[in-house]
């Protein structure tokens, strides 16, 4: 462990100027082009990050400028180790002290749009990885490094990846928070439809503006002792007849059975959308490699917890969110001045560097 410790140390500064170099590409979707899907941007933003890894002696692979990742170890059939991480970032909005774009550092923080999400993280896991060749690591098996494109406005990179790859063995994505999240909730978007408007009032009058966040006049309150209470959240009026939400729900119930109960109480649904809740036993092995990981660089508790939160996990099978914030650090990502700590960056890369080390040796995943 030390060995690993100390080789992050020898290349913070090339961490640190790698993270800075791919968070300056403003990668804001924009109008997709035969070329660059996703809108140039972002697509610059993937050819850089693979070039990046490139420089650093790795295979890299595009898979038609909507993902791509960096490859190490041996390709055997029985899969790979993968960390997922996202290039693309939401809109700036405004109220930046400076430049969104500009990898700001001052007083040894860095400031700029994607540098906690997720550009920071995500390439941390691939200097986590450059950390460990260096040190002439032999992995059991392939460990890939992937970076999407289209996280935040739909995840059709994964979709598209999915249709290409096998899913990995096992692995984690950085975008969430410590310690390791072993089950998030799932989200149901429905519309509800109405006849006319004043019934539409009616309904929102009922069992929207005079109840709390449960659920429980609509009768589809539910909750465990692990993630709490179902929550209604996201209102949205789509026209005169037609009233819009979302339902965050437990592990334990399921969209089906949540649209029933709404079809009860005698409501026209219509499912805009469904991510069915992620779940893993707390005590599977690669959940107890990243809480140990964590553990052992921070000194802190690592028990696993759950998250009302959405990442890639949702669509791509075997991994879980690992990182990045640590307790305490919340509403930092999609707001003005997105800041990172450089010593929480070096934090994590050791986490990372740990954690993939023990995953492409593990035999049992």
């Amino acid at each position: 462990m030390d060995k690993i410790m100390n080789q992050v140390d020898k290349i913070v500064p090339e961490l640190i100027n790698g993270i800075k170099r791919i968070v300056r590409i403003p990668s804001v979707q924009d109008t997709a082009t035969e070329d660059a899907p996703y809108g140039e941007n972002t697509r610059k933003a993937l050819v850089e990050t693979l070039n990046l890894c490139e420089e650093l002696g790795f295979e890299t692979v595009n898979i038609d400028n909507h993902i791509g990742y960096a490859s190490f170890g041996p390709k055997n059939k029985d899969g790979y180790i993968a960390a997922i991480g996202h290039l693309d970032v939401v809109p700036v909005g405004e109220g930046w002290k400076h430049d969104p774009f500009s990898a700001y550092e001052e007083d040894g923080v860095i400031y700029s749009r994607g540098i906690l999400d997720n550009k920071g993280p995500i390439l941390s896991c691939l200097y986590a990885l450059f950390a460990l060749k260096q040190l002439g690591y032999k992995p059991n098996r392939e460990i890939r490094i992937i970076f999407g494109c289209n996280e935040e406005t739909g995840f059709h990179d994964l979709k598209y990846y999915l249709s290409k790859k096998q899913p990995p063995l096992a692995g984690f994505t950085p975008d969430c928070k410590f310690p390791v999240v072993y089950a998030e909730r799932g989200r149901l978007g429905v519309n509800v439809k109405y006849a006319n408007t004043p019934a539409l009032h009616q309904f929102l009058n009922t069992y929207i503006l005079n109840s709390d966040n449960s659920g429980v006049k609509l009768e589809i309150d539910y909750k465990n002792d692990e993630f709490g209470k179902l929550e209604t959240r996201n209102y949205k009026i789509i026209d005169d007849k037609t009233f819009q939400f979302a339902i965050s729900y437990p592990y334990g119930i399921t969209s089906n059975e949540l649209v029933e109960k709404l079809k009860n109480k005698g409501f026209e649904v219509d499912v805009v959308g469904n991510y069915d809740p992620v779940y893993f036993n707390r005590n599977a092995p690669m959940i107890s490699i990243m809480q140990e990981s964590y553990e052992a660089v921070t000194g802190l508790d690592g028990t696993p917890v759950t998250t009302t939160g959405g990442t890639y996990a949702k669509l791509m099978p075997h991994i879980v969110p690992f990182g990045p914030s640590f307790p305490g650090q919340k509403g930092i990502g999609h707001n003005p001045n997105e800041w990172m700590k450089i010593d929480d960056l070096i934090m994590i890369t050791k986490i990372y560097a740990l954690t993939l080390y023990r995953l492409g040796l593990e035999e049992h995943l």
